[in-house]
């Protein structure tokens, strides 16, 4: 059977509508597949010397680097919370220790948490002041991540160890000023053979007493005898 060229046209054209739209079908399932609902992401905690593996330690110095991998493609960013653990915490309700905004919707989320899904790289130091760390594993720390462009929970948790590194000391000042009263006392003293004895600035006193005398006795008849009445040899 013979086709007229407007059947031929016809059926070209039909051909040509069908292939596009299994490609607008294909691209659309594909971005789908691309950026799927849900709370699509990963992080990981690296220490130097750093990577992009996406392997976790959970043991890190002071300085070290937090990975995000597999997030949506599109203006979205993370929010970035670390507290502190017990059992190395600081007084009070307080145990921020720092919070951070991250760029993560650099590509869509093809590579899921393998290397090539790397979106983001960051790296902290801790301020851990007023927290005494454990003698072993040093201070305990919980990293809070909420994603933008999560469809349900958009929160992720990391827990782990920060070594190696001292609380920052606490400097108190205090100002005042301190005076000292110094008191003299002075005592001198002389004794003297006539008895007299002096105390300057207290008390003088001065005394004696001199006594010298003989006794008479007449001796009387009868065995009695009888004092003298006159006291002789200090008066001549």
């Amino acid at each position: 059977m013979l086709l007229r060229p407007r059947g031929r046209l016809f059926i070209v054209v039909a051909a040509l509508s069908a292939a596009a739209t299994a490609m607008l079908l294909a691209g659309s399932g594909g971005a789908a597949a691309a950026n799927p609902p849900g709370n699509n992401g990963t992080i990981k905690i690296d220490d130097v010397p750093f990577d992009d593996l996406p392997n976790n330690e959970p043991h890190v110095g002071c300085t070290f680097q937090v990975d995000f991998y597999g997030y949506d493609q599109g203006d979205l960013d993370a929010t970035v919370t670390f507290e502190a653990q017990p059992p190395t915490q600081r007084e009070g309700q307080d145990q921020v220790l720092l919070t951070d905004t991250v760029f993560i919707g650099e590509d869509d989320n093809s590579g899921g948490g393998s290397q090539a899904g790397l979106d983001a790289s960051e790296t902290y130091t801790l301020d851990f002041t007023g927290i005494e760390p454990h003698p072993v594993q040093g201070f305990h720390v919980t990293l809070t991540i909420n994603a933008e462009g999560s469809q349900g929970p958009d929160t992720k948790y990391k827990v782990f160890w920060v070594t190696g590194c001292g609380p920052t000391p606490t400097t108190t000042t205090t100002s005042g000023t301190t005076t000292t009263t110094s008191k003299s006392t002075t005592t001198s003293g002389a004794t003297s053979t006539s008895g007299a004895t002096s105390t300057s600035g207290i008390t003088s006193t001065s005394g004696g007493t001199s006594t010298s005398g003989e006794s008479t006795t007449t001796t009387a008849i009868g065995g009695s005898s009888t004092p003298s009445s006159s006291v002789l040899a200090a008066l001549e």
